[in-house]
This record gives structure tokens, sequence and C-alpha cells, in this order.
């Protein structure tokens, strides 16, 4: 059953200013997400609420960090249950695309789906390894070829139209994904910044703002992602995805869906 989400909305006040020469890229203004409580606060999250910066990635990584492994194979059919479809429970949703496909067409042919890894492997060099190479967290099913125009990309805004990206773009080395998955993307990547510090043998993951990251454990844009977070906040699809990682698989859960609002208070 799901967690129990109040949002508590607070007042904002925004004060811009700009001088525009020529032609600008336009300003990251995205509405902070709201403060939210959940019916982990008092029990999962407790040593976490009421912190801020450092402080509160800390008290997430050790709180996250506690996790049932699983393999590289058994992704396969945990993806089956986590990212199955609401309207049709012989099919998956497709991260990027947001295509209904059936769950027996994964592989790696064309018009099949796999698992894409949302932190690029690459990205720290893990790879397929039982760890950050095979956390549900970050891994969701993805067309085939969406998956491998996307590489090993970074996030950011812009590009051209992705062929059945369901109106995501890239461009040669950045990859935006459609609006309804920008913010699941960025608490995907933020989750994985967070559980993986260095600390058991794995690289140290941060966001940067860089979108030249290539086998450095770096993944940008931060505050395009930042921004994707706020303006996507988390979808009963991607809550009910977290909540079944916590029950029946990985046992930790992603604080950035329960708590839209740490993303900022962290970075």
């Amino acid at each position: 059953m799901l967690a129990t989400r109040i949002r508590r909305w607070k007042s904002v006040a925004l004060v811009t200013s700009a001088v525009m020469v020529g032609l600008a890229a336009p300003a990251l203004t995205a509405t902070p997400a709201a403060a939210t409580t959940t019916a982990y606060d008092a029990t999962y999250y407790k040593n976490a609420v009421g912190k801020t910066g450092s402080s509160l990635k800390s008290s997430l990584h050790t709180i996250i960090t506690p996790q049932t492994k699983l393999s590289y194979s058994a992704v396969w059919n945990a993806l089956k249950v986590t990212d199955q479809d609401p309207n049709n429970s012989n099919n998956v949703i497709l991260l990027y695309s947001g295509v209904s496909r059936s769950k027996s067409l994964n592989g790696g042919d064309v018009g099949d789906w796999n698992r894409e890894h949302t932190w690029a492997k690459s990205h720290g060099d893990f790879g397929e390894v039982t760890g950050p190479g095979t956390d549900l967290h970050h891994l969701r099913p993805a067309d085939v070829q969406v998956n491998s125009i996307r590489g090993n990309k970074d996030f950011d805004n812009g590009g051209s139209s992705v062929t059945n990206g369901g109106g995501s773009l890239t461009d040669s080395d950045s990859f935006e994904p459609r609006d309804a998955d920008k913010g699941d993307v960025a608490r995907m990547i933020l989750y994985m910044a967070v559980r993986y510090d260095g600390g058991d043998g794995f690289a140290d993951l941060e966001p940067n703002e860089s979108v030249n990251n290539g086998s450095n454990p770096y993944m940008g844009r931060l505050a395009v992602l930042k921004q994707w977070n706020a303006e996507d906040p988390p979808s009963a699809f991607e809550e009910k995805r977290n909540q079944a990682i916590y029950d029946t698989y990985q046992h930790n859960r992603n604080p950035f869906i329960d708590h839209p609002e740490w993303v900022e208070a962290i970075w």
C-alpha cells in the first residue's frame, strides 16, 4: 500500500533579473518542489527529517545503502513487475517513449525492450556488476533503438526529435527525455549520487554541470535535473514503482520520490 503523501505548499518569492544580449539561453526558474510528509518519516527517514545539505545527503546515504542486491538476469523479471502497465498487466511502460509493450518482448532486437541504465553504466565504469549495475532504482525498460540513441549521453535540454521517442530530443552530447519522464530521470540520477559514494568499492557518483563526462563518474547537467524534478513531480506510477522495489526486491527507497524537495535541500 502506497504511503500517504501530504503536500504543504509554501509561498515562494522569486525575484529574477536578467540582461539579454543577443540570443541567450532561457533561465532555469522552476519553482522548487513543495514540502511533503510521508508515512515513513517517523521510521525509515527518522534520522534524515529536518536536515539539509551534506548532513541530509549523508543521512540518506546511510538509510538507503542497506539493500537486497539482484543479479543482472533477475532484473528482467523485476522490471516486468515494477514497470507494469497499470492498464494492461501483460505489458510494461517504456521509459523515454511512454510506449506500452508486451512483457514477452524483452531482448535485443528491433521492437524489443531492454534494460536501460539511466545512470549510464560507463559513467563510473561499473558495467552490469551486482550493485550499481543492477540497482532497480535507476534501471527501466526502454525501447532497444531509443535506448541505443540515448547511449551514455548526459542529460540536458535541446536537440532534435528521437525517432519513436515519444517527444524525447537528442544532440551530439546530450539527451532530453519526454516531459512525462523528466522528473523520473532526475530523481533516479540523484538517487544514484546519494547511494553510491565510493565507500563500497564502486565509484563515487556525483552530478555536475557537464555534458561530456565520458567514463568519469559524473552525470550532468545538475541545474537541468533540478529543474526537471521541480517541473515534473512524482507520479502515481513512479510512487507505486518505488513501493514495489521497497516491498518486494531491494527493500530500500528512492528518497527523492518520497521527498522531491530534498533535491533542493541537498543541491
